[in-house]
């Protein structure tokens, strides 16, 4: 079995019940990974966690679901260890998870920044760590960030702000994680066709956005579409993997550096 494919692979994902999770868990299975672990917040998703299940194992992989809220380390050591328990290990870990605000530097209550950077830094340290301990020899990491990491903006300074320390988070995992044959990547889409993305923008703002990168006018709405996302991702955990310590900006030319 090589160990740089995605065949017979056991594949975990945090947030992979919906949007960009939920077509990668369905990419993982059509392009032969065993099994699936999908994670998903709250009863909200549930009925999405569902649908994607069942078309994961249409496609001729098992899955299971996993309810938690990964801002608590125990959620997330929860998270592998149902997935090792169900399938005997995980290879490959992708973590989707995040949540956006855009609002004005001087307006942003204590609140708001403990959430921000609970789902957006906290959870996604700890979902590293939990992948360094638990990941197969040869296993792949990789966590989806934000384009924003390289705008010069405001409104956005909590959520890129809380985006930012997984940039140094991957540059460390991958040098430690290393010695095992471990990849870690991240993943920087630009502004994203999902609801995600529209849920904090006004019209004059999706506008702005969507015409705002190089290649707009090639993309289906001008924005990233996620479509254009999977392959990466894929790419990076499987052919991809001499790829590590990197952050990989893909946006059509929204933002670079």
């Amino acid at each position: 079995m090589s160990i740089h494919n995605l065949k017979d692979k056991v594949v975990l994902i945090g947030g992979g019940a919906k949007n960009l999770g939920g077509l990668l868990a369905r990419d993982f299975a059509e392009n032969g990974a065993k099994a699936i672990a999908i994670h998903y917040h709250s009863d909200l998703a549930k009925a999405e966690a569902d649908e994607t299940i069942a078309a994961v194992k249409q496609l001729g992989a098992e899955a299971i679901a996993v309810q938690g809220d990964l801002t608590k380390p125990k959620n997330v050591t929860k998270l592998f260890d149902e997935a090792i328990a169900a399938f005997g290990g995980v290879d490959v870990a992708v973590n989707t998870t995040g949540m956006v605000l855009k609002k004005p530097f001087a307006e942003i209550t204590e609140a708001e920044y403990d959430a921000m950077f609970g789902i957006n830094s906290k959870a996604a340290f700890f979902f590293m760590q939990e992948a360094g301990n638990k990941l197969n020899d040869n296993g792949k990491l990789c966590t989806i960030v934000t384009s924003l990491l390289a705008a010069f903006t405001g409104f956005y300074s909590v959520y890129a702000g809380a985006k930012a320390p997984v940039e140094h988070f991957t540059r460390a995992a991958s040098k430690e994680f290393g010695a095992r044959g471990i990849s870690v990547t991240a993943v920087a889409p630009g502004p994203m066709d999902t609801p995600f993305f529209y849920g904090q923008e006004s019209k004059d703002a999706v506008a702005y956005h969507s015409g705002a990168a190089d290649l707009s006018k090639y993309s289906k709405t001008g924005l990233t579409d996620i479509e254009d996302i999977v392959p990466l991702v894929r790419f990076l955990v499987s052919e991809g993997w001499w790829i590590t310590g990197q952050t990989i900006f893909a946006n059509g030319g929204y933002t670079t550096r």
